[in-house]
Protein backbone atom coordinates (compact mmCIF):
# COMPACT_ATOMS: atom_id res chain seq x y z
CA UNK A 1 0.00 0.00 0.00
CA UNK A 2 1.55 3.11 -1.27
CA UNK A 3 1.57 5.96 1.27
CA UNK A 4 -0.49 9.26 0.23
CA UNK A 5 -0.69 12.60 1.27
CA UNK A 6 -3.74 13.25 3.75
CA UNK A 7 -5.46 15.32 1.43
CA UNK A 8 -4.73 13.08 -1.66
CA UNK A 9 -6.15 10.28 0.36
CA UNK A 10 -9.00 11.67 1.27
CA UNK A 11 -9.96 12.11 -2.10
CA UNK A 12 -9.55 8.93 -2.91
CA UNK A 13 -11.97 7.45 -0.38
CA UNK A 14 -14.46 9.48 -0.92
CA UNK A 15 -13.84 8.68 -4.76
CA UNK A 16 -13.96 4.55 -3.91
CA UNK A 17 -16.77 5.16 -1.42
CA UNK A 18 -18.94 7.27 -4.42
CA UNK A 19 -18.29 4.34 -6.10
CA UNK A 20 -18.97 1.68 -3.88
CA UNK A 21 -22.04 3.51 -2.33
CA UNK A 22 -23.62 4.49 -5.94
CA UNK A 23 -23.55 0.20 -6.46
CA UNK A 24 -24.23 -0.91 -3.02
CA UNK A 25 -25.82 2.12 -1.86
CA UNK A 26 -25.33 3.92 1.57
CA UNK A 27 -27.14 1.30 3.68
CA UNK A 28 -25.71 -1.84 2.17
CA UNK A 29 -21.75 -0.59 2.23
CA UNK A 30 -19.61 -1.38 4.66
CA UNK A 31 -16.23 0.06 6.01
CA UNK A 32 -14.76 -3.13 5.32
CA UNK A 33 -15.49 -3.14 1.42
CA UNK A 34 -14.86 0.52 1.11
CA UNK A 35 -11.22 -0.29 2.67
CA UNK A 36 -10.59 -3.12 0.63
CA UNK A 37 -11.97 -1.54 -2.54
CA UNK A 38 -9.17 1.44 -1.86
CA UNK A 39 -6.41 -1.05 -1.13
CA UNK A 40 -6.65 0.44 2.69
CA UNK A 41 -7.32 -1.26 6.35
CA UNK A 42 -10.32 0.23 7.60
CA UNK A 43 -7.99 2.14 10.42
CA UNK A 44 -7.20 4.41 7.70
CA UNK A 45 -10.54 5.36 6.75
CA UNK A 46 -11.14 6.39 10.18
CA UNK A 47 -8.24 8.65 10.71
CA UNK A 48 -9.73 10.92 7.84
CA UNK A 49 -13.77 10.15 8.68
CA UNK A 50 -14.85 9.49 12.13
CA UNK A 51 -17.84 7.45 10.71
CA UNK A 52 -19.15 5.96 7.44
CA UNK A 53 -21.90 8.46 8.29
CA UNK A 54 -19.07 11.67 8.09
CA UNK A 55 -17.46 9.96 5.17
CA UNK A 56 -20.82 10.19 3.40
CA UNK A 57 -21.76 13.87 4.36
CA UNK A 58 -18.12 14.49 3.15
CA UNK A 59 -19.19 13.05 -0.38
CA UNK A 60 -22.78 15.51 -0.19
CA UNK A 61 -20.85 18.17 0.44
CA UNK A 62 -18.32 18.03 -2.75
CA UNK A 63 -20.72 17.04 -4.75
CA UNK A 64 -22.28 20.41 -4.28
CA UNK A 65 -18.94 21.98 -4.86
CA UNK A 66 -18.57 20.03 -8.15
CA UNK A 67 -21.65 20.99 -9.25
CA UNK A 68 -21.09 24.44 -8.94
CA UNK A 69 -17.83 24.38 -10.93
CA UNK A 70 -19.44 22.42 -13.41
CA UNK A 71 -21.22 25.26 -14.02
CA UNK A 72 -19.17 27.62 -13.86
CA UNK A 73 -17.22 25.67 -16.65
CA UNK A 74 -20.08 25.76 -18.49
CA UNK A 75 -21.24 28.99 -18.88
CA UNK A 76 -17.59 30.98 -18.39
CA UNK A 77 -17.61 32.37 -21.92
CA UNK A 78 -21.10 33.15 -22.74
CA UNK A 79 -21.38 36.96 -23.63
CA UNK A 80 -25.05 37.88 -22.03
CA UNK A 81 -27.28 36.84 -18.87
CA UNK A 82 -29.66 34.65 -21.24
CA UNK A 83 -26.98 32.70 -22.41
CA UNK A 84 -25.73 31.85 -18.99
CA UNK A 85 -29.13 30.33 -18.08
CA UNK A 86 -30.11 28.59 -21.01
CA UNK A 87 -26.42 26.61 -20.58
CA UNK A 88 -27.24 26.17 -17.02
CA UNK A 89 -31.22 24.66 -17.73
CA UNK A 90 -29.03 22.40 -20.21
CA UNK A 91 -26.15 20.85 -18.30
CA UNK A 92 -27.66 18.61 -15.78
CA UNK A 93 -24.94 16.90 -13.68
CA UNK A 94 -27.44 14.34 -12.59
CA UNK A 95 -27.65 13.10 -16.28
CA UNK A 96 -23.85 13.79 -17.36
CA UNK A 97 -21.42 10.74 -17.58
CA UNK A 98 -19.41 12.42 -15.09
CA UNK A 99 -22.18 13.36 -12.76
CA UNK A 100 -24.70 10.45 -13.11
CA UNK A 101 -22.97 7.99 -10.52
CA UNK A 102 -22.11 10.77 -8.21
CA UNK A 103 -25.56 11.81 -8.03
CA UNK A 104 -27.10 8.98 -6.97
CA UNK A 105 -25.20 9.88 -3.44
CA UNK A 106 -27.95 12.08 -3.51
CA UNK A 107 -30.46 10.49 -4.08
CA UNK A 108 -29.48 8.46 -1.51
CA UNK A 109 -29.20 10.50 0.79
CA UNK A 110 -32.87 11.77 0.10
CA UNK A 111 -33.79 8.47 1.70
CA UNK A 112 -31.42 9.48 4.81
CA UNK A 113 -33.65 12.38 6.20
CA UNK A 114 -34.71 10.71 9.52
CA UNK A 115 -30.62 11.34 9.79
CA UNK A 116 -30.73 15.05 10.85
CA UNK A 117 -26.51 14.94 10.14
CA UNK A 118 -27.38 13.99 6.97
CA UNK A 119 -30.40 16.24 6.56
CA UNK A 120 -28.19 19.45 7.12
CA UNK A 121 -25.61 18.30 4.53
CA UNK A 122 -28.35 17.99 1.96
CA UNK A 123 -30.05 21.66 3.37
CA UNK A 124 -26.21 23.01 2.67
CA UNK A 125 -26.45 21.11 -0.93
CA UNK A 126 -29.17 22.52 -2.12
CA UNK A 127 -28.57 26.21 -0.80
CA UNK A 128 -25.57 26.45 -2.10
CA UNK A 129 -27.28 25.24 -5.45
CA UNK A 130 -30.40 27.54 -5.15
CA UNK A 131 -27.95 30.39 -4.00
CA UNK A 132 -25.79 30.24 -7.49
CA UNK A 133 -28.85 30.19 -9.55
CA UNK A 134 -30.62 33.08 -7.89
CA UNK A 135 -27.68 34.73 -8.85
CA UNK A 136 -27.90 34.22 -12.54
CA UNK A 137 -31.71 34.61 -12.39
CA UNK A 138 -30.84 38.50 -10.69
CA UNK A 139 -28.40 38.75 -13.54
CA UNK A 140 -30.29 38.03 -16.21
CA UNK A 141 -33.53 39.96 -14.96
CA UNK A 142 -31.56 42.77 -14.44
CA UNK A 143 -30.39 42.79 -18.27
CA UNK A 144 -33.89 42.60 -18.85
CA UNK A 145 -33.35 39.68 -21.01
CA UNK A 146 -35.61 37.45 -18.27
CA UNK A 147 -39.13 38.64 -16.94
CA UNK A 148 -39.47 39.87 -13.44
CA UNK A 149 -42.87 38.62 -12.74
CA UNK A 150 -41.54 35.77 -10.41
CA UNK A 151 -39.13 36.65 -8.00
CA UNK A 152 -35.25 34.97 -8.13
CA UNK A 153 -35.77 32.91 -5.89
CA UNK A 154 -38.70 31.21 -6.90
CA UNK A 155 -37.40 30.77 -10.21
CA UNK A 156 -34.34 29.47 -8.98
CA UNK A 157 -36.89 26.66 -6.98
CA UNK A 158 -38.54 25.98 -9.84
CA UNK A 159 -35.36 24.88 -11.81
CA UNK A 160 -33.93 23.00 -8.76
CA UNK A 161 -37.21 21.09 -8.81
CA UNK A 162 -37.74 20.68 -12.82
CA UNK A 163 -33.72 19.51 -12.45
CA UNK A 164 -34.04 17.15 -9.54
CA UNK A 165 -37.14 15.17 -11.46
CA UNK A 166 -35.81 15.41 -14.42
CA UNK A 167 -32.30 13.76 -13.15
CA UNK A 168 -34.46 11.01 -11.31
CA UNK A 169 -36.41 9.99 -14.06
CA UNK A 170 -33.96 9.90 -17.31
CA UNK A 171 -31.62 7.34 -16.22
CA UNK A 172 -34.79 5.11 -16.71
CA UNK A 173 -34.72 5.16 -20.22
CA UNK A 174 -38.51 5.20 -20.69
CA UNK A 175 -39.30 5.28 -23.88
CA UNK A 176 -40.45 9.19 -24.97
CA UNK A 177 -39.28 10.47 -21.52
CA UNK A 178 -39.67 14.25 -21.19
CA UNK A 179 -40.65 15.26 -24.98
CA UNK A 180 -43.80 15.49 -27.08
CA UNK A 181 -44.81 13.81 -30.42
CA UNK A 182 -43.37 16.94 -32.24
CA UNK A 183 -39.77 16.56 -30.79
CA UNK A 184 -40.14 19.25 -28.28
CA UNK A 185 -38.13 18.64 -24.86
CA UNK A 186 -39.19 19.47 -21.75
CA UNK A 187 -35.89 21.95 -21.73
CA UNK A 188 -36.71 23.53 -24.48
CA UNK A 189 -40.29 24.49 -22.57
CA UNK A 190 -38.35 25.87 -19.78
CA UNK A 191 -36.27 27.47 -22.09
CA UNK A 192 -39.21 29.37 -23.93
CA UNK A 193 -41.27 30.05 -20.36
CA UNK A 194 -37.70 31.82 -18.79
CA UNK A 195 -36.38 33.03 -21.81
CA UNK A 196 -39.04 33.63 -24.57
CA UNK A 197 -41.70 36.83 -24.61
CA UNK A 198 -41.15 38.85 -21.14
Amino acid sequence: MRRLPAAERREQLLDTAARLFAERGYAGATTAELAKAAGVTEPIIYRHFASKRDLFIALIDRTGAETIRLWEQHIADAKEPAERLRRLIGVNPMVSPKGRGVYRIIVQAMMEIHDEKILAALDRHIAALHKFLCGEVVRAQESGQVSNRFSPEITSWLLIHLGLGYGVLAPLGMPGHARDTTGMHVRDVVEQLMLGVK
